[in-house]
């Protein structure tokens, strides 16, 4: 396939899978629901309990002030909790609360079922495809990562 039409299908292809797993899921789900960037958000600090805002907007390529609205919709739901930094008073420490851990773990769960259901209907040239093309696209997200980095750089500079 030649550049411009794989671009055109990663595009358009992998948001789609993400949207398409995030309804089936969210139907599944009783309580308000866990939206992208929320999952996203509560999946890092759960990966790295005591991650600051700055860091986690750095880590999700978000605007610190757009992590910030995730994290109160966060806290307000109970998912998360907010501390002062005590080396510096001006910066916010996360962590996930109980109920978050428990909703990040069901979500997970659900998730992986739903990717196993739907992986193993295909055959096994399919799964060896994907499963193949899984260091290009960390690659790709890499090489992205990076040029967001490096634009970042030339707009405080």
């Amino acid at each position: 396939m030649a550049a411009a039409g794989l671009s055109d299908e990663l595009a358009g292809l992998l948001p789609r899978i993400q949207r398409l797993a995030r309804r089936r899921l969210w139907s599944e789900l009783s309580g308000p629901r866990l939206r992208g960037a929320h999952a996203e958000l509560l999946r890092l600090v759960a990966a790295e309990p005591g991650i600051r805002v700055s860091a986690a907007a750095h880590d999700l390529c978000l605007a610190a002030n757009s992590v910030s609205t995730l994290v109160n919709h966060l806290v307000a739901e109970g998912l998360l909790r907010r501390e002062k930094d005590p080396g510096d008073g001006r910066a916010a420490l996360l962590y996930p609360t109980p109920a978050g851990a428990g909703r990040l773990r069901d979500w997970h769960t659900r998730r992986e079922a739903l990717f196993r259901e739907h992986l193993a209907g295909l055959g096994a040239d399919d799964r060896a495809a994907l499963d193949a093309a899984l260091p290009a696209l960390r690659r790709f997200a890499d090489s992205l990562r990076e040029a967001d980095s490096l634009r970042e750089g030339d707009e405080t500079t």
